[in-house]
């Protein structure tokens, strides 16, 4: 998506229009993928970053540069830092530029980021209530006009709704996963018990020895020794 703002907001008139053509049932990672899209569309920067408030913390879930080791990891609480402030207070905070010296800032070892001058967080609303935060930055200071602010708040206020339902569809998708690993874990136990006649503690053990030996998630252990009773059950009865 290319869309360049203009003085006469004809720029901003498309990118708004292309978040309300654009609200769909995506998967929650390629939601916000796109909403950085947006963000950086309406705002030339060096980052920005998707905080979304799940329970009580802010979890990074998104971030315009490749962030593999802390995207999905790295969580703040309210309050916490900038982006926590903003988040409590539910009102934006520009700092265009040394960023890292307003008090209220807190840095991360593995964010290179945090060394870059301008900083702008707004956050994320859904019908009043606090969905996470965007912030963008960048390298250089930078002043924040009043028209990027008010289209960066704006944009926070569109794909809140649309965030939310990505998340609340993204956290059943994993509580599935998980009850669905719980499963074919209590069924390798079982047979294992069935086999070796051992215990239920001793099962799992051998299926986390087997992990850890190869390296592979326990999942995957599960699945193979399901695997193989089933290869078994089927010499066992070759005409079924």
């Amino acid at each position: 998506m290319e869309i360049v703002p203009s003085q006469d907001g004809i720029g901003d008139i498309d990118l708004l229009h292309e978040i309300g053509s654009r609200m769909a049932t995506d998967p929650f990672h390629e939601v916000l993928a796109r909403i950085i899209d947006m963000v950086t569309a309406a705002m030339r920067c060096d980052s920005c970053f998707i905080y979304v408030l799940e329970a009580d913390k802010l979890v990074l879930r998104a971030s315009k540069n490749p962030h593999a080791d802390v995207v999905d990891q790295l969580k703040m609480a309210m309050g916490q830092g900038v982006t926590g402030w903003v988040a409590k207070n539910r009102q934006a905070v520009s700092l265009p530029s040394k960023a890292w010296t307003d008090p209220r800032f807190a840095g991360f070892v593995n964010l290179p980021e945090d060394q870059f001058e301008a900083f702008l967080s707004v956050p994320i609303l859904c019908r009043g209530r606090l969905v996470g935060v965007v912030n963008v930055q960048h390298r250089q200071p930078h002043h924040h006009s009043r028209r990027e602010i008010r289209l960066i708040t704006l944009i926070g206020y569109l794909v809140g709704a649309e965030i939310e339902m990505a998340r609340m569809e993204y956290e059943n998708e994993q509580l599935a996963h998980q009850l669905e690993n719980r499963k074919l874990m209590e069924r390798a136990k079982g047979l294992l018990q069935r086999e070796l006649n051992i215990d239920e503690e001793t099962a799992y053990l051998m299926l986390q020895k087997q992990s850890r030996q190869k390296r592979k998630p326990l999942r995957e252990i599960a699945e193979a020794v399901i695997l193989l009773d089933d290869l078994k059950r089927g010499k066992a009865n070759p005409s079924s």
